[in-house]
């Protein structure tokens, strides 16, 4: 599934080539996504002009003239395909497509996990969607402080707190490993642990490899495309994702005898680490 990086790296995509453009068509050629499209979905995005394009945690926002909100989710397999008109023909999972005077938007959603709905803006934070998310990890009030309170009296392990949507927003599997490494923080940690100058490390190392990661367009492990088309390329920087058995950034020790990095399941995903640097 797409986690911050990638999604951020789409809605910058689609800020820059929808901001002020007016929505001329809207053809639909499935409504039985993973939430069924409105009926009369057609009818409230045609015409209207795009606000700005924002995000909340994993899902995007196309703020709408008129006081709606067109709130996407790519789920799984989910890709927002950007092209000038006129554009190639629609491929077979291409579901929902939108046209301003010079592009073409396609959601394109081969197991049909991701979402696209319309919410009123003055609804948005109560929505079941929304309500009970966490704060923003970029967001400037993010800090070690935040964190300490978020986590504080949590008797769960650092890596089951951070993947809860309602601790903090936007994490996953992927980003959560690299973090941990980059604070020197084990999976294993109560998550309750985690306090003073410990979450302000944290706090940092969050940002930071965040920033990393949507600076590099995201990780392409499978199906993350930017909307352009293109790869993203964070993947041949991570530190510890998905490399169980080798070297972490840094290492000194003998592999053959201590393993490398070590690969542990935890609440049914992998999470990747170094018990040698994270205590």
């Amino acid at each position: 599934m797409p986690e911050l990086p990638e999604v951020e790296t789409v809605r910058r995509a689609l800020a820059r080539a929808l901001s002020g453009q007016r929505l001329s068509h809207v053809h639909v050629r499935r409504h039985d996504l993973r939430v069924p499209l409105p009926r009369d979905f057609v009818r409230r995005l045609e015409s209207r002009r795009v606000r700005k394009v924002a995000r909340r945690a994993k899902f995007l926002l196309v703020h709408l003239d008129g006081g709606e909100v067109l709130v996407a989710h790519l789920g799984m397999s989910g890709r927002m395909r950007l092209f000038k008109k006129p554009a190639p023909k629609a491929e077979r999972h291409d579901h929902v497509e939108i046209e301003t005077g010079t592009r073409v938007l396609r959601f394109n959603d081969p197991r049909r996990f991701g979402l696209m709905a319309l919410v009123r803006k003055d609804k948005l934070d109560e929505h079941k969607w929304f309500r009970a998310l966490g704060p923003e990890p970029l967001a400037k009030d993010f800090t070690g402080p935040r964190l300490a309170e978020r986590l504080k009296g949590r008797k769960i392990s650092l890596k089951a707190a951070l993947m809860d949507q309602r601790i903090v927003a936007g994490l996953g599997n992927i980003y959560v490993s690299e973090a941990m490494f980059r604070a020197g923080l084990s999976p294993r940690r109560r998550a309750g642990s985690v306090q003073g100058a410990l979450a302000g490390k944290f706090a940092r190392a969050i940002k930071s490899v965040l920033r990393a990661a949507i600076a590099a367009g995201g990780s392409s492990l499978r199906d993350h495309r930017r909307p352009s088309g293109e790869l993203g390329y964070f993947q041949h920087h991570f530190a510890v994702y998905g490399r169980a058995g080798e070297r972490c950034p840094g290492c000194t020790c003998d592999v053959k005898k201590t393993g490398g990095i070590k690969r542990l399941v935890q609440g049914g995903r992998a999470t990747f680490y170094c018990p040698r640097k994270q205590k």
